[in-house]
């Protein structure tokens, strides 16, 4: 397991791209780019740079723009086309400030001459930098707009918070991720997270499900077929590799996998290269790959149940999800979460839950995890009667009445105050503490709300 460095203080400014020919500049700029606390990857041939930019994601791109064998405009138009939103900054003799100047119509975000000036490349690549986090913000901003309305891990425990602050340090780096937890436990939205907080959030997101498929139905949706490849194949189709290419591929339950598709994956993610069913052209592709199992894959290795080459291949960064009846902090908050989710998609306004039912909640171990837990509260909101709160009728039988067996552990201790106080938390920190708007959210009155505050040490 390749061991990753994720301290602010490791991280560099940026990461630039510098292809340069002429031996004395390509030192120098990467000298005076490194001296000012930016990474650098450097390369004299335009033919190495185009297979840099499709193999990982640059900050900026900083290309002559004469060289042998591929120039700058090429490196350039594959930029462009890879990543539109990576800056490209060309460099150019005076001889040639016109092919500048049509490099900037053709999309570089500027151009610098040679000889250059110190102070001036370095102010260009500050602003191209500039120009570049502008618009991750911006992005940014319009995933955490689009994550209010959608699906999101949702948690203030200590493990929920522990697993996003994680998933959004791994995120901007452009490494394969294994996410481990139990089936329903919340590991998609994990993957979705990372994607929507990396640079790829502008590329697709597509998932599958490798338990759900055949081998060969699983072969057909990765890697895509030619026509002719089978009884049925009337036409070409692009596999999930193509179709999520620059974006992200999440491989869920990669532990159901067969040996010999174990064997197909490891070679993708080797080679970076794919080829379509009864094809025999290799395709090369660019796609962050997020795995995730629900079982132990170091222990399945271990036991020859699953290829360990494949096993270190994606295990560069772990993040182990826990499950709901190790989190179960979260329940009130994901029981209003999904409250409010149903109540909106079946146009009923119900205010919240009966002391009752949250004793109910926080009583049933949920061997589903998170994803039983919505199916109930979904299942509650559709038999509801009462606008005001959900009643314990509501409820599944099977949870109402406890039959998927002994509470676990964790739960042994569980207290109505617990989970009564947690909740009052949440509403006023949801509300800012405006007590008419908490209270009117958790169905009581403003007195109740005063002396639960009070009893809780609230105030």
């Amino acid at each position: 397991m390749t061991k990753i460095d994720l301290s602010p203080e490791a991280t560099p400014l940026a990461h630039l791209l510098i292809v340069e020919d002429d031996y004395r500049m390509r030192l120098l700029m990467k000298q005076l780019l490194e001296k000012e606390g930016y990474a650098t990857t450097v390369t004299e041939d335009g033919r190495d740079a185009v297979s840099l930019i499709k193999e990982r994601f640059f900050d900026i791109v900083l290309t002559d723009l004469k060289m042998p064998h591929l120039d700058g405009m090429e490196v350039l138009s594959v930029s462009r086309e890879v990543n539109p939103d990576t800056p490209v900054i060309v460099t150019t003799g005076y001889a040639t400030v016109d092919s500048a100047v049509e490099a900037m119509k053709k999309g570089a975000y500027d151009y610098v001459q040679k000889p250059f000036d110190p102070d001036e490349l370095l102010l260009v690549v500050k602003r191209a930098l500039d120009y570049r986090r502008l618009i991750d913000e911006n992005i940014r901003l319009s995933v955490a707009l689009e994550s209010c309305s959608g699906e999101e891990f949702v948690g203030m425990s200590n493990g929920a918070v522990k697993t996003r602050k994680f998933a959004e340090r791994v995120a901007p780096f452009d490494s394969t991720v294994l996410i481990q937890g139990e089936t329903g436990s919340g590991k998609e939205l994990v993957a979705r997270l990372i994607h929507r907080l990396s640079r790829r959030a502008s590329h697709k997101f597509l998932a599958v499900n490798c338990a759900a498929l055949t081998e060969s139905l699983l072969e057909a949706e990765l890697f895509g077929y030619e026509k002719g490849a089978f009884t049925g194949a009337t036409q070409m189709k692009r596999g999930l590799f193509e179709a999520s290419d620059g974006g992200t591929l999440f491989l869920d339950e990669i532990n159901n996998s067969s040996a010999s598709m174990q064997m197909k994956l490891l070679r993708v993610l080797q080679d970076g290269r794919i080829i379509r069913v009864g094809g025999v052209e290799p395709i090369d592709i660019n796609v962050r790959v997020i795995a995730a199992s629900n079982a132990d894959l170091k222990s399945e290795s271990e036991e020859g149940r699953f290829r360990k080459d494949l096993f270190y291949r994606i295990n560069v960064v772990m993040i182990d999800i826990p499950p709901l009846r190790g989190r179960r902090d979260d329940i009130p908050l994901l029981a209003t979460h999904f409250l409010d989710k149903y109540s909106r998609k079946f146009a009923k306004e119900i205010k919240g839950f009966s002391p009752e039912v949250m004793k109910i909640l926080a009583d049933y171990p949920w061997p589903g995890n998170v994803r039983e837990l919505e199916n109930a509260i979904e299942h509650a909101v559709i038999m509801a009667k009462s606008q005001k709160s959900i009643s314990a009728e509501s409820l599944p039988e099977e949870v109402r009445k406890k039959k998927q067996g002994a509470l676990p552990p964790p739960f042994a201790a569980v207290r109505l105050d617990e989970v009564e106080k947690s909740l009052i938390e949440q509403a006023m920190l949801t509300f800012n503490g405006q007590k008419a708007k908490a209270a009117e959210a958790l169905g009581i009155s403003s007195s109740t709300l005063w002396r639960k505050l009070k009893k809780y040490r609230l105030e």
